[in-house]
């Protein structure tokens, strides 16, 4: 289905998205979303990082021992996020890719901008109740449209004040069900493939050799430095995305 060069890039891809994630425990189908999106179409870019990105997440979702407290807490929210990305999903065969990429590029703009600014939203619980399922639904159709799951979801659940264990948690079970959902999407539309399923589990050994050279890095490398350095490095990608999307 891709020659050689396409294959290299998608392998290599997969590594520098896996030693992301294994260093600042976050960034994967974000990373190889980004990246895969510069080299081919969306759609297909967004079925290879589905087994990566399950994978994954699996452990991210379930480890952390507090799983009823944080569902008893955000599950309107992910109600909303996991159901509503078919919705997203049908504009990937009705709406033009170029401007749906360029949608993706300034969500990771948006995305690395408030992390490199150090916002911080703050809910009440009373706030956070109604705005959850709100914030849910745009979540969800942002995802099907683009791939992207962390905005503004990640924001909503940094703002709840969920403890960092519990914080984790919460976009562990965000990723996981929103890959779900976004797979389900996928196939729903006729956009994955039995041979984009193979190339995505081939995909899978590199992530996670990528996430043991992370967490190498990360006992000798400052975390925040290497924070500030990848969201730079997203804002940049993220303008490029745009740039191209409508120029290239």
């Amino acid at each position: 289905m891709f020659d050689i060069p396409t294959l290299i890039i998608i392998i290599a891809t997969f590594l520098l998205a896996g030693t992301i994630k294994g260093t600042v425990g976050l960034g994967l189908p974000t990373v190889s979303l980004a990246l895969l999106t510069v080299a081919i179409d969306m759609p297909t870019a967004m079925a290879l990082m589905l087994v990566p990105a399950f994978v994954s997440n699996i452990w991210q979702a379930t480890a952390g021992g507090q799983g009823r407290i944080v569902l008893a807490r955000i599950w309107p929210f992910l109600l909303m996020a996991t159901t509503m990305v078919w919705l997203g999903a049908l504009a990937l065969t009705r709406i033009d890719l170029h401007l749906l990429s360029a949608l993706l590029g300034v969500l990771l703009m948006a995305y690395a901008g408030v992390n490199l600014a150090g916002f911080r939203l703050q809910l009440q619980p009373q706030q956070a109740r109604w705005a959850g399922p709100l914030i849910g639904i745009v979540n969800g159709v942002i995802t099907g449209m683009t791939g992207s799951f962390v905005m503004p979801g990640v924001i909503y659940l940094q703002a709840i004040g969920l403890s960092r264990d519990a914080l984790i948690q919460a976009m562990g079970m965000l990723f996981l069900g929103s890959t779900i959902a976004l797979g389900l999407s996928l196939q729903s539309h006729q956009l994955l493939t039995f041979e984009l399923v193979t190339l995505s589990v081939i995909a899978l050994p590199p992530a996670l050799i990528g996430m043991v050279i992370g967490q190498l890095i990360r006992k000798r490398l400052s975390e925040q430095l290497f924070r500030r350095v990848f969201f730079i490095s997203l804002e940049l990608l993220g303008v490029y995305i745009v740039f191209t999307a409508f120029v290239g």
